[in-house]
């Protein structure tokens, strides 16, 4: 399984670093050993609103080869949801490629048109702003309609990683990267 973690300025590092740390311990506790992933940008370096910067891996490109896109939230996603060109690079990921959100990306996912006829939640501020790209807006904090899977404000993060861990290699896995991670969430 390939991933890509889709990466901007403005970003919420804990949007992505939750889901992140579960789902690599896929790989190194040896469930998912062929498991890889890139972290994707338009641009680099990329930074989150206080300045803290990452380097991706992955610099523009297409999005086709990989099995699921993950796009975090953070303040960056009120412009991107607008940009053109940002948009138009996130349609590039494959129509049967999972499309996974944590907060407010689930509006960077509708806007590139994913989210069309699906159910999907977001950040809790923001679910008017979503109701004009999906069907309906949920407020459970994971939301899985088909290959859509979004999850809601920052720290549902971590759910969302153990929700992963438990879809892609079942219950035992995720319970041991849970207790792993001593979350009792």
């Amino acid at each position: 399984m390939k991933l890509a973690y889709i990466l901007f300025d403005n970003i919420t590092w804990l949007d992505l670093i939750g889901v992140y740390d579960s789902v690599s311990r896929l790989k190194g506790r040896g469930y998912l050993p062929d498991l890889e992933w890139d972290m994707c940008a338009l641009s680099s370096p990329i930074a989150d609103n206080y300045g803290l910067p990452m380097l991706p891996t992955k610099t523009g490109g297409t999005l086709e080869s990989y099995d699921a896109i993950i796009v975090p939230g953070g303040i960056g996603t009120r412009t991107l949801q607008h940009d053109h060109d940002f948009i138009v690079w996130l349609r590039t990921a494959s129509k049967h490629a999972y499309k996974i959100s944590i907060c407010t990306g689930s509006l960077l996912l509708g806007a590139a048109g994913f989210l069309k006829d699906k159910k999907a939640t977001t950040h809790f501020l923001e679910y008017e702003t979503l109701k004009d790209y999906c069907r309906e807006v949920v407020t459970d904090r994971i939301v899985e309609d088909g290959n859509i899977i979004t999850a809601g404000a920052v720290a549902s993060s971590l759910d969302l990683g153990l929700f992963l861990c438990n879809k892609w290699a079942g219950a035992e896995a995720a319970a041991e990267i849970r207790k792993r991670m001593d979350y009792r969430g």
